[in-house]
């Protein structure tokens, strides 16, 4: 089992094709310089000393060593001793909408923000709790199967976007039939589902896929994420908004929270319904009753010890940038006259 003790400092990596943008860019301006200088080839030998090959050889030394570095700092651990006890908790299904409506600013960043948010608080509270993710807008997927392993859960949650389903719409009812198919009916263990949209259902009938749950002793919490006045909803480019979506007569499409079929959802899946706001997510109300349900023995392997194993990347590391250091941008004119395969 790997984890990292400090995971957010590998959003550092990040910088790396930056660094790999600015090297070719600066290379590049070199090269025309030189071209103005006249023919490369004599250019070459007016300047014998100079490696053309090395910048290239002292920069993948220096980005490696980076990305070690950055991969140090985030330190790495391995877990060595595996426990298996028993845990008292519930299988919990968290249905997440990415459709683009979702990206509409009447929530603070957005809606999809606002709920990652409060979701990442519900995993780090949910001791206990097996958690599974199905992400849906036209077309619904489980983006992680049922687990104990909550930095698992984390992790996959913050890679959702709203580009991670390729059709549009809002498909609640596949969501909800999927979690289904993802529950174990059989372990006894209290089942229920945490169901996160702004409830604009175009696509199929999510109140009939609520009360088939219910009847499988699934019960369906909804929260309702955004305003009854609604938001336009954003375009981006480029991680930039460029504009709102437009219907067909040209009018800004404004996507309003319906919380009517957020509300039908949760009665007929015999669960609650708290619309989210800034201040409160309403998760902390869908918890509550969430622990009241019965609770069930299940077998669970926990990696008890890690091991740190930052020291590895950080001595890597240090001999790519020694590399990097001794590595002359000139050449050695003397070994460069050393001929081996000559034949005298």
């Amino acid at each position: 089992m790997l984890r990292f003790a400090h995971i957010e400092f590998l959003w550092a990596l990040a910088g790396i094709p930056i660094l790999i943008f600015i090297f070719f860019r600066v290379r590049y301006w070199k090269k025309k310089a030189l071209l103005r200088l006249g023919n490369p080839e004599t250019v070459r030998k007016m300047m014998p000393e100079v490696s053309f090959s090395r910048p290239g050889i002292k920069f993948s030394c220096f980005v490696v060593a980076y990305a070690f570095l950055v991969i140090g700092i985030a330190d790495p651990q391995i877990g060595t001793k595996i426990e298996e006890g028993k845990r008292n908790g519930s299988d919990l299904m968290i249905l997440l909408d990415v459709s683009n409506s979702m990206l509409a600013g009447d929530l603070s960043p957005n809606r999809l923000e606002n709920a990652k948010r409060a979701l990442s608080q519900l995993i780090e509270n949910s001791h206990n709790d097996r958690i599974g993710i199905i992400i849906f807008a036209g077309e619904a997927y489980v983006q992680l199967p049922i687990t104990t392993d909550h930095s698992a859960a984390k992790l996959f949650l913050n890679n959702i976007t709203t580009d991670i389903v390729p059709t549009q719409g809002t498909a609640i009812g596949a969501a909800i039939d999927m979690g289904m198919k993802s529950f174990s009916l059989v372990d006894g263990t209290s089942k229920a589902m945490i169901l996160m949209t702004d409830g604009e259902n175009h696509e199929d009938d999510a109140v009939g896929a609520a009360k088939s749950a219910r009847d499988k002793g699934v019960t369906i919490h909804v929260i309702g994420l955004g305003s009854e006045a609604g938001a336009p909803v954003p375009i981006y480019q480029h991680g930039k908004p460029i504009g709102f979506h437009t219907d067909e007569a040209g009018k800004t499409v404004v996507s309003k929270l319906n919380e009517q079929m957020c509300k039908e959802i949760a009665v007929a899946g015999n669960g609650s319904y708290v619309r989210a706001s800034n201040a409160n997510s309403g998760l902390n109300i869908v918890m509550d009753q969430i622990n009241n349900m019965q609770k069930k023995s299940y077998d669970s392997k926990m990696f008890k010890n890690y091991e740190d194993r930052f020291q590895f990347f950080l001595i890597a590391a240090l001999i790519l940038l020694l590399a990097e250091f001794f590595i002359s941008g000139k050449k050695n004119l003397k070994l460069s006259e050393v001929n081996l395969f000559e034949v005298k």
